[in-house]
């Protein structure tokens, strides 16, 4: 008995100090989250020499190589190109026509393939402003450059270069890398940020309006202060926010093109009339601002982006204080370190730790819902694009009858309003999910504006 009180104390023993063995590894590890290895800088836009310090990070991050698709998105691999959805939604190629997107327009791809998918497609065979890589490349450092220094100054040199000037500096500067770990994170504190002067100048606009922001309040709190400097996102805004706006650097509306530089349409508010508002007022080459002169009917129309940051601002999550990184970059435990998963996807694919963390409900019920969401959305837009489609052809048909252009003026108002409607849904990316209730109500006045527009037509043709 006695020895066997000793062997069990032993064992015990053994036990005990392996727990706490264990524990103290695991308080260190996750008191000391990574040791540099590599040096790294403002000019280090290569993610794989990050990744050398942040592995846990870049392991995920190498992942948007992989493919996914959902039911109302993604591309299903990485062997060839995307998808066309104009050959999909041939309404789509009708009404670009006019516009470099009726000749190549695709699904997405994860973000290891922006500018590799941008360099490939087929609109290039039209002039192209050098702006368009403000989002597909890691261009900070070159926009430095440009500018003496000055970012923002190097930015606005770049509409006036073409595509292929600007695009072989970045070559040759060795920053030919999709948007990288430097553009969201300080290099010396790991700090979230933001670094795209077009997303600075656009949300200090938004600031000094008086527009509601119901999903930003760190704007609330600035705009209650004296005023005299501008909003500074890196300064004024919440963690919280930055892991919306780190994001929203891209994932917004925006125009670019060689008549003037990369501008966000904010200075009135982040709604759809907000950014509407904006391009009505503004002026191109002397003339009320369009994006490109309808080929079929002549109106002058406005060509939506990807509105994703200007959607979600409008729904229940951003005024829950959910951010863009909580659904599509969730946290996850790797050994006792809490990290940001860098494998940027749909939530649809990641039910667990990006819908379930707040909606304890069953997966299947989640998927279910949001299904529900997306295909009311998209039978919505489908009923505006017909609606469209049979605009175009009473206007084709006033023509013909010998209807001017002065009174055709009135049908292709219409036209333009419900056409930014339907690009607005239709080139953001979650088929409404970010704001249903606001997605919904767009569509709905697209489809009211191209049959308001079909009717002023029609009646020129008698």
């Amino acid at each position: 008995m006695f020895l066997i009180i000793i062997v069990g104390t032993a064992v015990a023993t053994v036990l005990v100090l392996a727990l706490l063995t264990n524990i103290f590894e695991r308080k260190a590890e996750g008191l000391n989250r990574y040791v540099r290895v590599a040096e790294v800088t403002e000019d280090t836009t290569d993610p794989e020499v990050w990744g050398k310090n942040w592995p846990k990070q870049y392991d995920s991050y190498k992942r948007t190589a992989l493919s996914t698709r959902t039911r109302f998105g993604g591309h299903g691999g990485s062997e060839a190109l995307p998808e066309e959805k104009i050959e999909r939604d041939p309404w789509l190629k009708r009404m670009f026509l006019g516009y470099a997107f009726s000749i190549d327009y695709r699904d997405r791809r994860g973000h290891a393939f922006m500018l590799q998918d941008q360099e490939s497609t087929e609109r290039l065979t039209k002039p192209q402003s050098g702006s368009c890589m403000h989002c597909h490349a890691s261009i900070m450092p070159v926009y430095r450059k440009l500018g003496d220094g000055d970012a923002l100054a190097g930015m606005n040199k770049t509409h006036a270069m073409s595509y292929q000037e600007l695009n072989k500096m970045v070559h040759d500067m060795g920053h030919a890398h999709p948007v990288s770990c430097v553009d969201c994170h300080d290099p010396d504190s790991m700090q979230l940020r933001v670094t795209r002067p077009a997303f600075i100048v656009g949300i200090q606009k938004l600031a000094a309006s008086e527009a509601p922001v119901p999903a930003i309040p760190s704007i609330d709190i600035w705009r209650q202060g004296p005023r005299d400097k501008p909003y500074d996102p890196n300064a004024d805004a919440t963690r919280t926010e930055m892991r919306s706006f780190a994001c929203g650097q891209c994932h917004v509306e925006y125009y670019c093109s060689s008549a003037m530089p990369l501008t966000f349409p904010w200075g009135n508010g982040l709604k759809m009339e907000d950014a509407e508002k904006f391009w009505n007022e503004a002026t191109i080459h002397g003339e009320r601002f369009y994006d490109y002169k309808h080929k079929e009917s002549g109106a002058e129309i406005l060509k939506a982006q990807h509105p994703e940051f200007e959607l979600w601002s409008q729904g229940i999550h951003s005024r829950s204080g959910v951010a863009c990184a909580d659904c599509h970059m969730p946290y996850m435990r790797d050994g006792a370190s809490k990290v940001s998963d860098h494998w940027v996807r749909s939530p649809l694919l990641n039910v667990n730790r990006a819908c379930q963390t707040c909606h304890h409900i069953a997966e299947s019920e989640i998927l279910a819902r949001v299904d529900s969401i997306q295909q009311k959305n998209f039978d919505l837009l489908q009923r505006g694009g017909t609606a469209l489609m049979e605009l175009l052809d009473a206007v084709a048909v006033a023509k013909k009858a010998g209807a001017t252009d002065e009174q055709l003026k009135p049908a292709l108002e219409f036209q333009r309003q419900a056409q930014w409607r339907l690009d607005y849904i239709a080139a953001e990316n979650s088929m409404g999910f970010h704001a249903p209730q606001e997605a919904a109500r767009i569509l709905a006045e697209a489809a009211d504006y191209a049959r308001q527009g079909q009717v002023m037509a029609l009646k020129l043709a008698k």
